[in-house]
């Protein structure tokens, strides 16, 4: 598991297409602020959500089997108890990394992405982490409003399981 600044700077600059699994169309929703931030940080976000067609104007498929691209990551914003399955799925779709959102604990999920070869990274968020370690790269360079929607989670709490309906 990644957990070295260097290494999650790598990797965070190495890749370059995203697929984003639990992506809400809600823009409170933590979510949709961080595809909405990876996304203008350049990367090609692809949106995994089997009850939308549309998330932030891109096509949204209904897993990672129907990714027509490769995929670089897989960001989990789903369950705990969802990651082994949904690390599972990556590792079928040859993704390259999986990356357990804020909240989202599974060593299951970590040991499934290691045994096959994927790097992973669990319980932090993608938007914090990219901004703390490579900086604003927007144009418009405004304060990390989005942030907001990334919260650092209280330890054993219920109410941030990382699902994203």
């Amino acid at each position: 598991m990644l957990t070295d600044d260097h290494d999650l700077r790598q990797l965070l600059q190495k890749i370059r297409t995203i697929a984003v699994v639990g992506l809400s169309d809600k823009t409170d929703r933590p979510s949709n602020a961080v595809a909405q931030y990876l996304l203008r940080a350049g990367y090609t976000v692809i949106p995994v959500n089997p009850a939308k067609t549309e998330i932030l104007g891109l096509t949204c498929y209904p897993d990672l089997a129907a990714v027509p691209v490769h995929i670089d990551l897989v960001d989990v914003f789903r369950r705990s108890e969802d990651a082994a399955c949904v690390t599972e799925a990556a590792v079928k779709a040859g993704a390259g990394a999986i990356w357990l959102q804020l909240g989202v604990i599974s060593p299951e999920a970590v040991s499934i992405a290691e045994k096959a070869g994927l790097a992973a990274v669990m319980d932090r968020c993608a938007e914090i982490e990219h901004w703390r370690l490579i900086g604003e790269t927007r144009k418009d360079a405004k304060s990390l409003a989005s942030a907001v929607y990334c919260p650092l989670p209280q330890r054993g709490s219920a109410s941030r399981s990382g699902t994203e309906h």
